[in-house]
């Protein structure tokens, strides 16, 4: 099969290697589509793969192919999600159902080859049926849905509630809207780029507000009536947004960091005593796993947006590359700004 392999830091490249077999207990995967993440540029464009070569790719939509022995619960045909992380079972971590902070854990696309291929091979429990109505597109947000659905309930998440998202990418306009499912009195979204507070409407979010503005903080006082936001995300890992939650955060308000920071960040003692005088609680999410494995983040994803109220937009997409194009979406990541969007690895072009 033809594959987009990593053999050295800057370096992918489309080529020929062998196909995986359905092995007892897994099911090999024909692959649709796979997003590229942001922990995946790294592993190419920097030094952060785990080893070489590599096949990356963890985000993917595709059908199963082949049924190993042993396999009940997928045939051959359905359409199914990939669900990364292949936890160990036998630490005390798993052993509690918390999946996510497994030591001794694989990961499909990082720590063994992903779907950055033609096919992928993975175990039963790692592949998640959605319905035909369901587009292979909306098949490769599965992974980012379940880390928003996550987040959202890494706090006692009640609706009734007013909740900020700050940050207006993918993982943001996916929390906004689980906030929204899950019954927010309101949801205002938090951006610099008017495009995308502009979807986020389209999307459902109550408010949008340019936080580049420097005037915001009045908008936050009309929509709260002065009292702060009851939730608020952080999806950007933006040293801006992250500091601006503890500002937006009202008495006794949730508070949960989903997006992962790239730089050193410290608060000021003004910040940390907004921490101590309102007692909010901040916490961060990683990844998006619950017992019974994978969790019900994923089950609720496929019905939610079998169902429509998940909503897709054609904007979430910046690109659909050719696999064999692979290397040429990792050079545009090289230039800041140019990817505004999710770029999807289509492995039958």
């Amino acid at each position: 099969m033809k594959a987009g392999v990593v053999h050295a830091r800057e370096d992918i490249r489309f080529e020929d290697i062998e196909k995986p077999k359905a092995a007892p207990g897994k099911v090999v995967v024909k692959v649709k589509y796979t997003g590229i993440c942001g922990s995946d540029v790294p592993r190419v464009n920097g030094d952060a793969c785990h080893y070489y070569p590599n096949v990356l790719g963890h985000e993917f939509s595709g059908v199963v192919d082949e049924v190993g022995e042993g396999v009940t619960s997928l045939k051959k045909g359905d359409r199914v999600a990939g669900i990364p992380l292949v936890p160990c079972m036998k630490c005390d971590d798993c052993q509690k159902g918390n999946y996510s902070l497994c030591k001794h854990y694989s990961f499909i696309g990082s720590r063994e080859y992903g779907s950055f291929a033609e096919y992928v091979s993975v175990p039963e429990k790692n592949a998640v049926r959605f319905d035909d109505s369901v587009s292979f597109e909306k098949g490769a947000l599965f992974e980012p849905a379940t880390v928003a659905l996550h987040g959202l309930r890494r706090v006692d998440y009640k609706g009734g509630k007013n909740v900020a998202i700050l940050g207006g990418g993918t993982i943001g306009m996916l929390t906004a809207q689980w906030a929204k499912i899950f019954g927010a009195k309101s949801v205002t979204v938090f951006d610099i780029l008017d495009e995308r507070l502009d979807l986020a409407k389209r999307l459902g979010a109550d408010y949008a507000v340019n936080s580049g503005k420097p005037d915001f903080m009045n908008e936050v006082d009309e929509i709260t009536n002065g009292k702060g936001f009851d939730y608020v995300y952080e999806t950007a890992g933006n040293t801006i947004t992250m500091k601006m939650a503890f500002k937006l955060a009202a008495n006794k308000a949730g508070v949960c960091f989903i997006g992962t920071p790239t730089r050193e960040l410290s608060f000021t003692v003004d910040e940390w005593e907004a921490l101590n005088r309102k007692e909010f609680n901040l916490t961060g999410s990683w990844m998006s796993y619950s017992a019974p494995f994978p969790g019900d983040e994923w089950e609720l994803t496929a019905h939610y947006f079998g169902t429509g109220e998940l909503k897709y937009d054609d904007s979430f997409i910046f690109k659909k590359i050719p696999l064999k194009d692979i290397a040429k979406a990792f050079e545009m990541f090289k230039t800041p700004g140019t990817v505004k969007g999710k770029i999807l690895i289509d492995s039958e072009q």
